[in-house]
């Protein structure tokens, strides 16, 4: 599968991994979660999925380097990385040795005025 639009999302893999055995019902909920009428729950939701890489529930100080390691690459060292994640967390309130699961994310982010809108051409 060829999505051009991917090529340049460095989220794109993982991304690609949570379609990999959708069925069609579930593959056109994942695409909802982008649509203008999706709730904010469900757009966290949605980011909870991509972070909780191993889909244990729980999101942990690693898997939450993994996205900001994909997201910066080169432009920043590990140690920075380590550093403004653990700043992030602390601001939240919590730690780096903290798990935090769905009602956290929704705690961080459900009055951030989140938008996950995309817009599709058509040619």
């Amino acid at each position: 599968m060829t999505v051009p639009e991917f090529a340049v999302n460095p989220l794109s893999q993982r991304l690609f991994r949570m379609l990999d055995g959708l069925n069609f019902k579930e593959f056109v909920a994942f695409l909802s979660s982008f649509s203008s009428r999706a709730t904010m729950q469900q757009k966290v939701e949605f980011i909870f999925r991509v972070y909780d890489s191993d889909g244990n529930g729980k999101v942990t100080f690693n898997e939450m380097l993994d996205i900001l390691r994909d997201l910066t690459g080169q432009y920043i060292s590990e140690q920075q990385r380590e550093k403004v994640l653990g700043h992030v967390l602390e601001e939240a309130g919590y730690t780096k040795d903290s798990l935090l699961v769905q009602t956290d994310f929704m705690k961080i982010l459900g009055n951030s005025g989140l938008k996950m809108e995309v817009e599709v051409p058509v040619d």
